[in-house]
């Protein structure tokens, strides 16, 4: 029971997350109106991601120290989580757009960033999976990680303010804190940023047991042979 605690956690964040973000009161403000709820799941789901990115990137600079891979299964897992994490925060981001700029993808610059973010991502898993040497994949894998974060931050983070940009808090467009994110907003957002990571904490343990797993199962069948 002690060591669920945090599973628990997982359950009721999501749980408050799902019923709290469709259920509660939420600022009337123009042209959003109802879809600022997209909020709790839009923007939430990239602050997870973007914290598993940086949580992958720590365990393949610790990969390259140690040359275990203990600490690859955890970059790679996390990386996986925080892809899904990302795709999920596209999809909700073009319903919102659907509703508030009338079109589901407008070439904004932060949507097009975004989408190219996701595919350098897209680009790392196809590298590792061409690989078939355990420590290469681990390495060049691990230096791709790396260097991706440092390439996205910027991509996502500094690009879209610097050109005229539809999201909240670029091209001169005021940000959430400027005007309507209050207390009401702040007590479903902040949950749901924890929410969303421990889930994909969750999801990258179930995947990283898989993982040592099956190379047990490999490691003994190749025993076997020889």
């Amino acid at each position: 029971m002690k060591s669920s605690w945090w599973k628990i956690l997982t359950i009721v964040l999501l749980t408050y997350t799902i019923v709290a973000g469709l259920l509660l009161d939420v600022p009337r403000l123009p042209i959003l109106n109802e879809t600022i709820r997209a909020l709790y799941f839009h923007v939430t789901m990239w602050f997870g991601m973007i914290i598993m990115l940086v949580v992958a990137v720590i365990y393949s600079i610790k990969f390259l120290r140690t040359n275990d891979l203990r600490n690859d299964d955890i970059a790679i897992e996390f990386t996986n989580a925080a892809i899904l994490f990302g795709v999920l925060g596209i999809v909700t981001g073009m319903l919102w757009a659907k509703f508030t700029w009338g079109d589901y993808w407008s070439g904004d610059p932060k949507q097009n960033a975004s989408a190219i973010g996701l595919l350098m991502y897209f680009a790392y898993l196809i590298l590792r999976n061409s690989l078939t040497d355990v420590q290469q994949r681990g390495r060049i894998g691990a230096v791709y990680n790396i260097f991706a974060f440092a390439a996205f931050i910027p991509l996502i983070f500094v690009l879209p303010r610097l050109t005229d940009s539809l999201h909240p808090g670029n091209g001169g467009n005021p940000g959430f804190n400027a005007y309507d994110m209050d207390s009401n907003l702040r007590k479903v957002f902040y949950p749901a940023v924890i929410a969303w990571t421990l889930l994909g904490t969750w999801l990258t343990i179930v995947r990283v047991r898989l993982r040592r797993a099956e190379r047990k199962i490999e490691d003994k069948l190749i025993n076997q042979l020889k």
